[in-house]
């Protein structure tokens, strides 16, 4: 069926016409430039940790980072601008051809963060610049002891007697750290305690006082440890002092961080047509593999929850595009797309290599790479559990005391999205209100597994009303987690449904997702009931919690149908 591979990103049919023509040309020429490469160069450039000299100069010939990447106001071409949209339209593309080249762009756009939202001028003019030249950017934030604590920084700049500081120390898991001509780096000054004390300057890579040690992962990416000594930081080099440098730090974060959702839809997109093609082609004990119930439940979630993946990232675009200093939901959205949408990828992969078993081993697939690659993406920019810890955050707004927002559009406009580097000041999150999330469920009350997990949405209301954690309890984070989890699911199931109300995705395929959805609810619930500090009251809800998704197998039959229909739908060229 056309509609099943038309969910899905494929190289042989792809032409974003929602996007400006640029940005329509410079996409496809991207998937071009990966496909006249083939799979035979790509897969071995994995193996071998080849540098991406070869990609770069690519990116830099097109301008495509520099396109990409320059906010409208420090734009020097008219189709230069941060879009939010054409960002994720490129994250799937990357991820779908190997996350190296992603790593290596959405570094850039951490390192790009800082200067984005500077008021230095000349720094703001140099990044542009160099942009423009097909320079890479790097993101000094995190360290060997501290990790990113960013309050425990040993980066330590002594002032000069000039106006400037001498730094000195080391950042560790800094990717471009080997080749990034301007590098943002996180420090605090040896004269100042406390936060005011905090800088947030510009070093360049190239520096003789810039000492490069390693490169940390045995990999493509360049995740460097970096040391500097007496590194002279000129009052032009400095882009934040104080609690504006943390600031910068977090709703640097709070950008980059989004992009790890499309780039494991991407890689989920390309393993799948591998998957589900290998599968349908195996002959096992006289029939097709895909002809046994099991393959095909298996292959069918896969299916659905990749949908699901990309319905809930492409309607979270539209929040962080519309977003303002009185709207601020993206807060959740964005923490929700980093853990939910990248631990879900983890989900779709492990259910197809459990069909396509050793072939997932192989190293001439592309499912081999996506399988090791797929496990980073929820460890990144913080870990599943810190992103559920700030889901928390929102759970009790969200729920109970909706306010009313104006209608959020599709957002697929060539728009420069301005406030993501005016976020202001990265605290305040209990003060964020929501619109209801019931109007998205209440539209789709028809679908049988809509409503059956409408049913579980309306209990965890009833659960934070009545058996909530209380304050000893809110201190296990081992139980928090597990409510987290439930939360979570009730986002992921509004923004899936508003998204398919905008689209008018088919029924059949939202019914067979919810079905799973209701499954993950149920066995969430259970995991709470078994936790060592559960209080009755919480275990009696979470058993009552449970539902048995509703069965229909014609849905389930017509749902295959487009499984199977990815057979041979896109293989990459030798």
């Amino acid at each position: 069926m056309a509609e099943s591979a038309s969910l899905l990103f494929n190289p042989r049919t792809y032409d974003p016409q929602h996007f400006d023509p640029e940005t329509r040309r410079l996409l496809r020429a991207t998937v071009d430039w990966f496909e006249e490469r083939g799979k035979r160069r790509l897969i071995e450039d994995y193996r071998s940790r080849a540098w991406l000299g070869d990609f770069l100069a690519f990116a830099a010939k097109e301008g495509l980072f520099a396109t990409f990447l320059t906010p409208a106001a420090a734009a020097k071409e008219q189709e230069q601008r941060w879009d939010t949209a054409r960002i994720a339209a490129l994250n799937e593309i990357f991820g779908f051809y190997g996350l190296d080249y992603w790593y290596a762009w959405q570094v850039t756009i951490l390192g790009l963060g800082p200067v984005w939202q500077s008021d230095n001028a000349d720094a703001r003019a140099r990044a542009a610049e160099l942009l423009a030249q097909g320079e890479v950017f790097a993101f000094g934030l995190s360290e060997r002891t501290h990790g990113a604590d960013i309050y425990s920084t040993d980066m330590l700049l002594t002032p000069d007697g000039d106006g400037g500081f001498l730094a000195s120390g080391s950042k560790y898991y800094i990717g471009n750290g080997n080749a990034a001509g301007l590098v943002s780096v996180f420090g605090r000054r040896t004269d100042v305690e406390g936060p005011d004390g905090y800088v947030f300057f510009a070093a360049d890579s190239r520096h003789d006082a810039y000492h490069l040690v390693k490169n940390v992962v045995d990999s493509s990416k360049y995740v460097s440890e970096f040391r500097l000594a007496d590194y002279p930081v000129a009052p032009a080099d400095i882009l934040h002092t104080g609690r504006a440098a943390f600031d910068a730090a977090l709703n640097t974060v709070n950008v980059g961080k989004f992009n790890l959702c499309t780039a494991s839809i991407g890689i989920c997109e390309h393993a799948m047509y591998e998957a589900v093609t290998h599968a349908s082609n195996r002959i096992l004990y006289g029939r097709p593999v895909t002809a046994f119930p099991h393959v095909r439940r298996e292959l069918t979630d896969a299916y659905v929850r990749l949908v699901g993946m990309k319905l809930f990232s492409d309607r979270a675009v539209d929040y962080f595009r519309s977003a303002g200093p009185d709207d601020r939901r993206y807060l959740l959205f964005n923490p929700m797309t980093k853990m939910k949408v990248t631990t879900e990828g983890e989900k779709v992969i492990d259910l197809m290599w459990d069909v396509i078993a050793a072939k997932g081993f192989e190293k001439d697939n592309y499912f081999a790479q996506a399988a090791i690659e797929i496990r980073g993406l929820p460890k990144l920019e913080g870990t599943v559990h810190v992103n559920l810890a700030l889901i928390l955050k929102f759970m009790r707004n969200h729920l109970l005391n909706p306010v009313d927002h104006p209608p959020v559009p599709s957002r697929l406009d060539a728009a420069d999205d301005d406030f993501l580097f005016r976020q202001g000041p990265a605290r305040g999150l209990g003060s964020v209100r929501f619109h209801d999330w019931r109007p998205a469920f209440d539209a789709y009350a028809e679908v049988p597994n809509v409503a059956r997990f409408r049913e579980q949405a309306d209990a965890l209301c009833a659960f934070v009303e009545t058996a909530a954690p209380d304050e000893e309890q809110s201190r296990d984070l081992d139980l928090l987690l597990a409510v987290g989890q439930l939360f979570a699911l009730v986002v992921h199931g509004q923004l899936i449904l508003e998204q398919a109300r905008l689209t008018g995705l088919d029924e059949d395929l939202l019914d067979e997702l919810f079905a799973v959805l209701v499954r993950d609810f149920s066995a969430h619930a259970v995991e709470l009931h078994g936790k060592d500090s559960a209080t009755g009251a919480q275990q009696e809800w979470a058993l009552a919690a449970v539902r048995r998704p509703v069965a229909d197998a014609g849905r389930s039959a017509r749902i295959w149908e487009r499984v199977e229909a990815l057979s041979g739908a896109y293989e990459m060229a030798e």
